[in-house]
């Protein structure tokens, strides 16, 4: 049986289900900034939930993503700490 947790939905409190992520798709999204330093960001996700007995508009069930950003920075030489 899967194991439901509570969580604060829209001001309520409901019931989730955690689901395994069977595969996963991260890019980077690169940024080249006016000073010459690119920045490389993408999100991963740490933890999905399916909210239980919620749905959008289309039917579809609905689901709470924990997730954190991930941040690398490449920049010219003349930026950089000496």
């Amino acid at each position: 049986m899967e194991e439901k947790i509570k969580i604060n939905f829209g001001g309520e409190e409901v019931d989730a289900t955690p689901i395994e992520v069977n595969q996963a798709s991260e890019y980077w999204n690169q940024y080249l900034l006016d000073d010459g330093s690119v920045i490389k960001m993408k999100l991963v996700a740490t933890k999905v939930l399916r909210v239980d007995n919620k749905y959008d508009a289309e039917g579809n069930p609905v689901y709470f993503v924990q997730s954190q950003n991930v941040m690398s920075v490449n920049s010219p030489d003349n930026l950089k700490k000496k």
